[in-house]
């Protein structure tokens, strides 16, 4: 019996002594809840007996033993029985305002007392175990979910109270810092936490990845700058312990930047699953951000103004924040959006058309979309972060893609596909995939090739420019704005 229920739990623990006395067993409560559901047991038992349907009167055997459970408290008794016509409730109390209570058809086992004594003492043990399980269970996803929370805050650019919970949980979130991206198993998210931890001191900030369930994300205090990217002893360890393991590491970034050293990391693991060392540093190149300051600022705020400044019609309504969120959680992933924002799909779907609404745009084509996502990562701060658009902004994106800035920054990014190491036809197929805002199959009707040959040639070419481009977040949105601001300084010229 101890074996069973050390083994088993207490459902197979009740399951055996069910089997072995040959009657109906249960855990029933004791406390004053019980009397209530005792008299509406006895109704339903009343009625069953009065049909004299024999099957329906043994499943009316807990009615029974919960009437029997309300005596055991009325009386202040440890064990108690309790006879019925044809049947008796033997009960003995437990813990927590519970007893065991097994209902028998009379005559029953004379030895049936003595092993529901026994079997109470390791009953209460193996439930007391388990209540502590769950417990611990339920502290774990307070704490996950938590931690998801200061994600969210840090994507969204709200610092302090990120740093508030943070320093509740610990530990202190770092600045600067390298985010990992690291892809495993499902189930063996919780032993790559626990050598995030042992190797970085407890220093790491370490979050389950709410939208890829296969993904860990991990803060990491940044070392010295200039480091080399492929002498990395975490992401070593974690890539050697097991052999399906894929890490992408950002830059050295401040936190403020968190979300771009998110979208690093994910665009390294999208490269280092073609390296045989699976794993890989975000490689060097022009920040589009960066790029885009000096021209685009004035522009982003004048351009998301009706939004920020968005009043909803009712208190329930989403606001001006949740609905920059809920964008820029879509334009990252797409329908997965719904896992980050904790929302059904049909509220997506809501707000992505009330921000079409707001804004005058639609959403399905990629050139929207490209144009919303450099807003957005221009105006960090969201709404009341700096109120004001600076006189002589850019009237419209194609005033800021002629900036001289951006177009070096696109001559930059585009280079490798024109270099010595792109695959026949790069330029052809990253163009078609930009004309068919990003969809595989106009793609490749356009380009006379199968679905599966261009999903190779895209996948080659995200080797090529370290960047994703068939997993979201995609680079597709940056691909677009550098092709254009490619095209507008071939019109411009010496402008450009």
């Amino acid at each position: 019996m101890h074996r069973l229920a050390h083994s088993g739990g207490s459902a197979a623990l009740l399951e055996w002594l069910s089997a072995r006395l040959g009657g109906w067993t249960g855990v029933v409560a004791t406390d004053a809840a019980a009397e209530t559901e005792a008299e509406t047991e006895a109704e339903t038992e009343a009625e069953t007996e009065a049909e004299g349907d024999a099957a329906a009167a043994a499943a009316a055997g807990p009615g029974l033993a919960v009437r029997g459970a309300a005596e055991l408290r009325a009386r202040g008794v440890r064990s108690a029985v309790l006879h019925g016509e044809r049947s008796a409730a033997l009960l003995f109390a437990l813990d927590g305002g519970r007893a065991l209570a097994a209902v028998l058809d009379l005559p029953h086992d004379p030895g049936a007392p003595a092993l529901l004594a026994d079997a109470a003492a390791a009953l209460a043990l193996v439930l007391r175990a388990e209540e502590a399980e769950r417990r611990e269970e339920r502290a774990e996803l307070a704490e996950s979910r938590a931690r998801e929370a200061v994600l969210h805050l840090l994507m969204n650019g709200r610092l302090s109270t990120a740093h508030q919970i943070a320093e509740a949980l610990g530990p202190s979130l770092p600045d600067p810092l390298r985010m990992y991206v690291v892809e495993c198993r499902a189930g063996q998210r919780g032993e790559v936490a626990r050598i995030c931890g042992e190797l970085t001191g407890g220093r790491a900030w370490i979050v389950r990845c709410p939208v890829y369930v296969r993904h860990l994300i991990a803060l990491v205090p940044a070392g010295p700058a200039g480091g080399r990217a492929e002498h990395d002893p975490l992401a070593q360890a974690l890539v050697g312990a097991a052999r399906d393991r894929t890490v992408g590491v950002s830059g050295r970034l401040l936190l403020r930047e968190a979300p771009a050293a998110y979208t690093q990391a994910f665009h390294a693991l999208a490269v280092a699953r073609g390296r045989a060392g699976r794993h890989a540093r975000f490689g060097p190149g022009p920040e589009l951000e960066l790029a885009a300051h000096a021209a685009g600022t004035g522009w982003a705020k004048a351009r998301l103004a009706p939004l920020h400044g968005y009043e909803p019609r009712r208190p329930q309504d989403p606001g001006a924040q949740e609905l920059r969120a809920t964008a820029h959680a879509w334009l990252n992933f797409g329908p997965h959006a719904t896992r980050l924002l904790k929302v059904h799909r049909n509220t997506l779907a809501t707000r992505l058309r009330l921000v079409e609404s707001v804004l005058g745009t639609d959403l399905a084509r990629l050139p929207a979309q490209a144009e919303l996502s450099l807003a957005l990562r221009l105006t960090p701060g969201g709404p009341g972060a700096a109120p004001g658009v600076p006189a002589g902004a850019p009237a419209d994106l194609d005033a800021v893609l002629r900036h001289r800035d951006l177009a070096v920054w696109a001559r930059a990014h585009l280079a490798p596909l024109g270099g010595p190491d792109a695959p026949p036809g790069a330029r052809e197929t990253v163009r078609a995939w930009l004309r068919h805002d990003a969809h595989l199959v106009p793609a490749a009707a356009a380009l006379g090739i199968s679905v599966p040959g261009t999903r190779k040639r895209l996948a080659r070419i995200e080797e090529l420019l370290e960047r994703s481009l068939l997993r979201s977040p995609s680079a597709r949105h940056d691909l677009w704005l550098a092709h254009r601001a490619e095209e507008l300084a071939g019109f411009a010229g010496s402008e450009a």
